[in-house]
């Protein structure tokens, strides 16, 4: 098998835990059972592996909520643990609840994310118009409401995504509700910046350059890919208009931010070179003040070629609307993506790639 080659895996209904052997391209899974009912949306805590939160539908007075939990798994299911595939499926292996996320004046959760630093104590839930910050406690068995905000102006506005900033002392929000993005102080709870008409259509995820201050990416139904200043937020940094439908997902890679991927309806996903606004665009590392004190670099410098933004490969194992792609912690050239007909797909970045960055 070629070193590039994707490794395809069919998931099936409740959550799978997967192991990738990256040596062999081999694949072994656990399976967790989520009696609470059909998940919506999942995420893993930064601070304990053995820590998740979902997003679930329930009915409740012949309506249906998406109501939001926090859950563990069993230790030796954990990443890392030693189960064998066989035994996963075995009703003995539900998920403990720690708490719920509820309150009293919510409606449907669109998402929980994670704290990016820390602990693992504190969580932000977006349900409708509602923005709420958890405090899990210590012993993450009870869920304190610290602080909330919400959306105000005529019509239904419901926020559909939020992402934690990891820089701030990770004391900022982004939130996405129909065509705009906004900014949130977690201290106040005070909105901080407004993107208006982010996108011609709904904004569908957000995420933070990890590298960079105040870089902000979105996508939307209006099949592009945007970059923001959250300093100037009247115009985009960057456009990408690479997909022919909505845009799922869009993600920064952890360690080389340069690499972007992104994923849509029109069955792709890509990645893209965005080095011409990353942290890194000579080949090391530099900040905002660097780029801007051209006067003071040397004649080579100078007269280098500014970076050029590119899409790298395009990558069409699916065949259903991708609907997710997130990066691997562990492995900042690994990418996994999910479809609608329950394909994951594991691909790598091109070698070539990879040397001339590392290079």
């Amino acid at each position: 098998m070629e070193d590039d080659a994707p490794v395809i895996y069919g998931l099936e209904f409740q959550i799978h835990i997967i192991d990738f052997d990256d040596e062999n391209n081999i694949i072994n899974k656990n399976v967790l059972l989520h009696r609470a009912g059909e998940i919506w949306h999942i995420s893993a805590s930064p601070a304990d592996k053995g820590v998740l939160a979902t997003c679930y539908n329930k009915t409740a007075d012949s309506k249906v909520l998406t109501c939001a939990a926090v859950w563990r798994m069993p230790a030796e299911l954990e990443p890392g643990g030693h189960e064998s595939p066989e035994d996963a499926a075995s009703p003995a292996h539900a998920l403990e609840l720690l708490c719920h996320l509820d309150h009293p004046a919510r409606g449907s959760t669109a998402c929980v994310a994670w704290e990016p630093a820390g602990d693992g104590k504190r969580v932000i839930s977006l349900a409708d118009n509602h923005l709420l910050l958890w405090d899990l406690q210590e012993s993450s068995s009870q869920a304190l409401l610290a602080s909330s905000a919400s959306l105000e102006g005529k019509g239904q506005l419901k926020f559909t995504t939020g992402r934690w900033s990891p820089h701030h002392s990770c004391t900022q929000v982004a939130t996405a509700n129909d065509t705009a993005v906004r900014g949130w102080d977690t201290r106040t709870m005070s909105q901080i910046y407004c993107i208006e008409n982010a996108h011609g259509q709904l904004v569908r995820d957000l995420d933070f350059n990890p590298n960079k201050q105040y870089c902000l990416a979105s996508c939307g139904d209006d099949c592009r890919v945007k970059f923001w200043d959250t300093r100037k937020v009247t115009e985009p940094v960057r456009t990408l208009e690479e997909h022919s439908h909505w845009v799922w997902n869009v993600r920064y890679n952890h360690s080389h931010d340069q690499l972007v991927l992104t994923a849509s309806s029109d069955s792709r996903v890509i990645l893209s070179n965005m080095a011409s606004i990353s942290s890194e665009p000579f080949g090391h590392l530099v900040d905002d003040d660097d780029l801007s004190d051209q006067e003071e670099r040397r004649p080579e410098e100078k007269s280098q070629e500014p970076p050029q933004d590119s899409v790298i490969a395009t990558y069409e194992e699916h065949e259903d609307s991708v609907y997710a792609v997130e990066w691997a912690a562990a492995d900042p050239w690994l990418f996994a993506s999910l479809s609608y007909d329950g394909r994951l797909v594991v691909n790598r970045v091109p070698r070539a790639l990879k040397y001339r960055i590392l290079l």
